[in-house]
């Protein structure tokens, strides 16, 4: 069965434009990923420095492999972007 991965993330106060532009480029490396089904990135239409990603995957045991392929250096570098840690969970169709 297949699921879904909600991440949600709150750029730091002037670097909107920054963080958009870096969960740009992990998307990038996600969509790539064995597993992988679709990854969009969202822009809150009321608040520009709410940004979420939604991830489509075969597993969560994909997802969680996938992550590591993004390496520590450049998840380093959106610390310093963010208001506050990103949250994320996991969520399973319902039909």
């Amino acid at each position: 069965m297949s699921i879904t991965r909600i991440n949600e993330f709150r750029a730091a106060p002037e670097q909107t434009a920054t963080l958009r532009e870096f969960l740009r480029s992990v998307i990038d490396v996600i969509e790539r990923a064995p597993g992988c089904q679709r990854c969009e990135l969202l822009s809150d239409q009321e608040d520009a420095a709410h940004l979420v990603i939604i991830e489509h995957w075969d597993s969560v045991a994909s997802h969680k492999a996938a992550a590591t392929r993004i390496p520590p250096e450049q998840l380093a570098q959106v610390r310093p972007l963010l208001a506050e840690p990103p949250k994320g969970r996991y969520f399973d169709p319902v039909r």
